[in-house]
């Protein structure tokens, strides 16, 4: 309720209660006249009496009320108790001096009691409004997470504050949820609200539309119809940004914890088939080896055992990869710190890769041959394979791959560079996931989108870095950068 609705039923009585509280006041002033007059009273008790009368009637009615009382009382205090009795003589200045102390006392007494009665009943009104922000602020810790909380919060905030119609739109989700009844075309107040970013209140039809903000952001808007002052309004829409900000946290937070597991699941299920894999391979390449040494094998015999030894040795080493991986994910492998050549980590990785190069031609950029890392070999060869075996199947056919080596600070900056179609700028983070594959690209070759995720973890587990860079003219450029002291230095 409103304080002025409130006043209202003091300020502005009706006709009839002005009628009654003033026969009254007059009604009193009466008797105690007759009662006064028939015990031949003196005029000055009469005249503190009659002024107690008109100081209950103005704390009781209000001022215009007390007026008229005051008025009868000095006419009866002049006619039955100023000598001539029985007669009027308003030219008496005692007349006018208690009628001026009447409408006086009237004045005063009618305001400080109209003061005091909106004090009141504004911290009344406060109380109130405190309860009911309270009750929502408990309900809404008490809401279900696991629902869209927009229709909740409507219904909660319609019945605690008793509203005619509420509306939320929440930008997360892009709806907006109404309790009450709007009228046509109103339902999208709020929204509307959101999109000009300006709160207003309209007192014409009670309605008042809030931002929902969570800190400097936007995050919807509240739109209610209804008596409810315009402080109240603010508190009710931080109550409500605060919650639906609160809920929309525990929804990524949800998602997030969702997507942890099934990459947990994903990960146990590979390291399972890797491991399992590996079995199969080694009995594979141990009969590809007897049956190369018989020596009895025509050519095409030959040609098709070295096929299967090629390709069980790139599952074998796919294998690995998936078992290393596991274990970085884990924290469960120990990293060598040994002195490596970076000459030699390049020549290591050319090799491995050496069947994969083929038609494209590759230039090796090491400035300073004696520069030196300390890390895990193994680890830091394959990262650079990878980095070579995504350039040999991305690169357009006969374009050449660069690889260069060279010194930044303290780190060691090895760089890997072919020509191919550009990786998007929101995919070059992305790339780095495991088990993600570049929507541009993936059509380009086959792929697990293991290796980049294995190049990430192995650099990272030497504190090192990896990014990329990709233009259309200039080419992609994969980085990785590692600490000369093989991150041994906190």
């Amino acid at each position: 309720m409103k304080i002025s609705d409130l006043l209202g039923e003091r300020t502005h009585p009706t006709g009839a209660q002005f009628a009654t509280e003033s026969l009254i006041g007059c009604w009193v002033v009466g008797l105690l006249t007759f009662a006064g007059y028939e015990l031949h009273f003196n005029p000055a008790p009469v005249g503190f009496l009659f002024l107690l009368i008109v100081v209950c009637e103005a704390i009781l009615c209000g001022f215009w009320q007390a007026s008229i009382v005051s008025l009868l009382a000095c006419s009866c205090l002049d006619y039955f108790f100023y000598p001539p009795v029985l007669q009027f003589s308003v030219s008496d200045p005692q007349d006018w001096v208690a009628l001026g102390a009447f409408e006086i006392s009237a004045l005063l007494v009618s305001r400080l009691s109209s003061r005091e009665r909106l004090t009141s009943r504004e911290a009344k009104l406060q109380r109130a409004s405190m309860e009911q922000l309270y009750e929502l602020s408990r309900s809404t810790l008490l809401i279900n997470l696991h629902q869209a909380p927009g229709p909740q919060l409507t219904h909660l905030i319609q019945r605690i504050f008793s509203l005619r119609a509420v509306a939320i739109f929440d930008s997360n989700s892009g709806k907006c949820d109404t309790a009450g009844v709007w009228e046509e075309g109103e339902r999208d107040l709020a929204k509307e609200c959101y999109l000009a970013q300006a709160d207003d209140d309209d007192k014409t039809t009670q309605t008042s539309r809030r931002l929902l903000r969570a800190g400097a952001i936007s995050i919807g808007a509240i739109a209610v119809r209804g008596e409810l002052e315009q402080l109240v309004a603010d508190a009710l829409a931080s109550l409500t940004a605060i919650t639906l900000d609160r809920c929309a946290s525990f929804e990524k937070e949800s998602q997030i914890e969702a997507a942890h597991q099934s990459e947990r699941l994903r990960a146990a299920v590979l390291d399972s088939l890797a491991h399992a894999v590996k079995t199969p391979l080694t009995a594979i390449q141990t009969a590809a080896a007897g049956l190369s040494e018989v020596g009895i094998l025509n050519p095409p015999q030959q040609e098709l055992v070295a096929l299967i030894d090629a390709e069980s040795s790139k599952l074998s080493l796919l294998s690995t990869r998936l078992l290393q991986t596991a274990k970085l994910e884990a924290e469960e492998i120990s990293i060598a710190r040994d002195e490596i050549a970076v000459d030699d980590l390049v020549s290591t990785a050319l090799t491995e890769q050496r069947g994969r190069m083929s038609g494209h031609p590759v230039e090796v950029s090491v400035p300073d041959h004696s520069l030196k890392i300390r890390g895990d070999r193994d680890l830091l060869s394959m990262a650079l394979a990878q980095y070579l075996d995504n350039a040999a199947k991305y690169s357009f056919v006969g374009t050449v791959v660069k690889v260069a080596a060279r010194e930044s600070h303290s780190e060691v900056l090895i760089s890997v560079h072919n020509f191919g179609p550009p990786i998007p700028i929101t995919d070059r983070e992305k790339i780095f996931q495991r088990f993600y594959r570049s929507e541009g690209t993936m059509h380009l070759a086959a792929g697990t989108g293991i290796g980049l995720s294995t190049v990430k973890m192995a650099v990272e587990a030497h504190r090192g870095h990896v990014w990329v860079i990709s233009d259309a003219n200039e080419g992609t450029t994969f980085f990785l950068s590692l600490p000369q002291d093989g991150g041994t230095k906190q």
